[in-house]
């Protein structure tokens, strides 16, 4: 087995691979004798682990990850917001999280005393 960042190199390029056979399906009109043969993922690229921390602080666990080496919880698929108004609502759920975080700490430390 590889380093990581080869792994994932070689994931990227069987994601390739696969939509180019793919694409040249669709632009046969997805004639069924033209259909695409699946290549099987190889066996070292199977179960390779997100590369992002939890909240807590342990390695996620995750085996279903994107060409970038996350997987969808840890910024696999989402590009983030584009638009103002799309960083605004993320700014405003990411304030709404602290705040809760914070009194739920609040409360805990009420509770010690």
């Amino acid at each position: 087995m590889g380093s990581r960042a080869a792994l994932l190199k070689q994931l990227k390029a069987y994601h390739q691979r696969s939509r180019e056979r793919f694409d040249r399906w669709q632009a046969s009109g997805y004639r069924h004798e033209l259909k695409p043969i699946h290549e099987p993922m190889p066996d070292e690229l199977r179960n390779i682990p997100c590369a992002a921390k939890t909240r807590a602080g342990t390695p996620c666990k995750r085996t279903d990850i994107s060409a970038n080496g996350r997987c969808k919880f840890h910024g696999g698929h989402s590009t983030g917001a584009r638009t103002a108004e799309g960083k605004a609502r993320q700014l405003e759920g990411y304030r709404r999280w602290q705040r809760q975080k914070i009194t739920a700490e609040k409360i805990a430390l009420k509770a010690e005393y």
